[in-house]
């Protein structure tokens, strides 16, 4: 979810509007960094600040929050009466603060704040006047949120955290976000307002550290496992509801109020209706892929209810953890109240089998699934398969990864409503694989959405292509003639089709081509003049293998960091499939700040990460895997705030001429990656210039026809 998906007011007001459905949760649901400045430091103001946090944890989210201790006249009297008893005093009126007795809503708000702090994406600070002879607080009232694609929105105004400033009193905010014109400036002086707070650099002001026994008092608070579901934010959004027919029942699937579906997502659902229910939707990077398989459980659940024969269950598999939490921020917005079937068994199985039973004794409509390839493998969650419903609907996100035998084996049969989302559904290197996904799931449904559709619908960016040819090392030409030699054989003794020895052979060359040693001297030459430039991705993954980083890419990275930070002096760091959520979220904010100039990365760009303030990006390993080619690609095009265009310079190792013995081998291997850096140098900005850079390829492969 981004921040420009929502519908903002430039001013909301208490009676006109309700400050913290409309406007604070569902900013924090689509924020990676929330920067406040409240007025007291209270458990009402706390619990009312930790709305929202349970979709702002699963996404990765980091917090700072300034606050004013909530000091009673004695102890104003005693910070009066000398400075060395100030924090001592401010001490006991925080762990006073958070020593009562809480229950309900505030208690579960404090495990969300506590749960942050404890995982290091929580930091605290406390702000008290110099003048003690006022006798005053610290009043300023500023946030900031920040979202993975780096668009913000800041606030300022008089609402105050806390039951009483946003239940009872009318209060105001007033909203800058950054992709509206002439709120760039005020976003940048509130943001530098509150660096300055942060580093104890406000005028009047002295900030200090979170004392250690009121972080020991709240860490007290902090539960097992990360809090899941937030009831309020439910209801909340329940009561925003508009009335009628199946909507008002919690928990099924319903249209957005705000959702405008586009034409070729209008399309896709009613072609899925028309093939009875099955179906493919083959849609590239930024075509909502998500938005439009919800949108088809809803109509599905619509449908039903006209029936009398209504949708029960829905079950959602991914290949990774954090697009399980992306689904479940999705699915909320479309009023599922899901479960997240993945990690240890014993934080849902229980939870799962409950609401099973609820289902089939008709205490409970409906009941929403979503889990990770691992898991729908284990026992655990295949035991609790069984007991669906047969009107349950299956949805598989990235749904190439399904056709591996073992994961294709655990789809559940007696599953009729089914759909597959993938950009490249077609698994390479693997039709009996490409085959067990359209037997189950169906076919690809028209409108395909491709690359060239998302740039001209806008859903991408427009970009710059630069091919940059790259020739081998002598002793790498050896190994590469061996492995030539070794694949004409391998073709020779079984076609290209269920080949295993082939397929490790390609594979082994692929892997000597993506780690060339000249790539090395391409980017220092490529990069000498570029030192001025930031926003810039340098992608190292091998691609090669699916899901496995050798030690050949991890030895590139370190050569290519060493490179750009050490010898160029070009600031950059490693940005790794292996890096935390938290740390992921820090490098992000740093790069989109331009503190980090660039990010150098294995498999980053493979299923489900976006960094969309990339501007530049220098693609040193190119896979021959058609997905990871479009997906690399194509994440690299997302959108952001200031991004017009990007720009990409795809390092492409020239195969050595190895006499016309191997030239056909040769060719037969080349033409399929060659038609993809073609069909990429056709859709770019300079595509006539790109062309030129690939021609001399084509030429020697006797490929123009391409």
């Amino acid at each position: 979810m981004s921040l420009r998906d929502l519908t903002l007011r430039k001013r909301y007001r208490s009676g006109r509007q309700d400050l913290l459905r409309d406007f604070y949760i569902p900013c924090l649901e689509r924020s990676l960094i929330y920067n406040r400045a409240v007025g007291y430091f209270s458990s009402s103001s706390l619990a009312l600040a930790a709305q929202g946090l349970t979709a702002f944890i699963k996404a990765g989210g980091r917090m700072r929050l300034v606050a004013s201790p909530h000091l009673s006249e004695a102890d104003i009297e005693a910070i009066a009466a000398g400075l060395q008893q100030r924090d001592a005093v401010i001490e006991a009126a925080l762990t006073r603060e958070l020593s009562q007795e809480f229950e309900g809503v505030v208690s579960d708000r404090l495990a969300c704040l506590s749960w942050l702090l404890a995982h290091d994406r929580l930091e605290i600070k406390i702000a008290v006047v110099k003048d003690l002879q006022d006798e005053g607080i610290y009043h300023e009232k500023l946030g900031l949120f920040i979202d993975a694609e780096g668009n913000q929105i800041a606030f300022g105004g008089s609402a105050n955290e806390s039951a009483r400033a946003y239940r009872r009193n009318f209060e105001c905010i007033t909203l800058f976000w950054s992709w509206r014109d002439g709120d760039a400036e005020c976003i940048d002086e509130m943001s530098a307002d509150f660096e300055d707070l942060w580093q104890n650099q406000t005028p009047e002001l002295d900030v200090m550290e979170f004392p250690e026994a009121a972080k020991r008092k709240l860490l007290e608070r902090c539960p097992e496992y990360p809090p899941e579901v937030d009831q309020e934010i439910e209801a909340d959004r329940k009561a925003a509801t508009p009335s009628g027919d199946y909507q008002t029942v919690p928990g099924v699937p319903m249209l957005p109020q705000a959702l405008v579906l586009r034409d070729y997502q209008k399309k896709a659902i009613a072609n899925w209706f028309k093939n009875k229910g099955r179906g493919t939707l083959k849609m590239a990077t930024g075509s909502g892929k998500t938005i439009t398989a919800l949108a088809i459980a809803s109509e599905l659940y619509k449908k039903c209810v006209a029936r009398n024969k209504p949708l029960q269950a829905l079950l959602i598999v991914c290949p990774y953890r954090h697009l399980v939490t992306q689904w479940a921020e999705e699915s909320r917005q479309f009023g599922l109240q899901p479960i997240l079937a993945f990690n240890q068994a014993e934080t849902w199985q229980s939870e799962l089998q409950s609401q099973l039973l609820a289902l089939m004794g008709g205490r409970q409509p409906f009941v929403t699934i979503i889990t990770t390839n691992a898991t729908l493998r284990q026992d655990s969650l295949q035991s609790q398969l069984a007991f669906l419903p047969s009107l349950t609907m299956i949805i598989g996100d990235e749904a190439h990864n399904l056709g591996a035998k073992n994961l294709a084996d655990s789809l559940p049969d007696q599953v009729k409503l089914r759909l597959a989302l993938s950009a490249t559904p077609e698994r390479y290197f693997d039709e009996a694989g490409t085959e067990r996904i359209f037997d189950y799931f169906g076919p690809v449904l028209e409108p395909e959405f491709t690359l060239k559709d998302a740039i001209q619908a806008g859903a991408l960016s427009q970009y710059v292509y630069h091919p940059l040819l790259v020739n081998l090392e002598p002793e790498e030409i050896e190994r590469y003639a061996e492995l030539t030699a070794a694949i004409g054989r391998a073709m020779g003794i079984g076609g290209r089709e269920d080949n295993v020895a082939l397929e490790r052979l390609l594979f082994e060359r692929a892997r000597l081509i993506c780690t060339a040693q000249n790539k090395l001297t391409t980017l220092r030459s490529l990069m000498a003049d570029r030192l001025a430039t930031d926003h810039t991705l340098f992608y190292c993954g091998d691609g090669s293998i699916e899901d496995e980083t050798t030690a050949e890419s991890q030895r590139q990275l370190e050569a290519v960091t060493d490179l750009l930070k050490y010898q160029l002096g070009y600031a950059v760091e490693p940005y790794i499939a292996e890096t935390s959520l938290s740390a992921r979220a820090d490098l992000r904010y740093a790069f989109e700040r331009g503190h980090v100039k660039g990010l150098v990365a294995i498999r980053c760009l493979d299923e489900g990460v976006d960094i969309p303030a990339i501007q530049t990006a220098v693609i040193l390993a190119s896979s021959s895997n058609p997905r990871q080619f479009i997906q690399r690609r194509g994440r690299i095009l997302r959108k952001a705030p200031g991004k017009n265009r990007a720009e990409l310079f795809d390092m492409i190792v020239v195969p050595p001429d190895l006499g016309r013995e191997y030239w056909e081998i040769e060719r037969r291997v080349l033409k399929g990656e060659l038609t993809r850096f073609v069909e990429f140098a056709d859709l770019a900005l300079n595509a006539g210039e790109a062309r030129k850079a690939l021609y001399p390829l084509q030429e020697k492969y006797d490929l123009l026809d391409l």
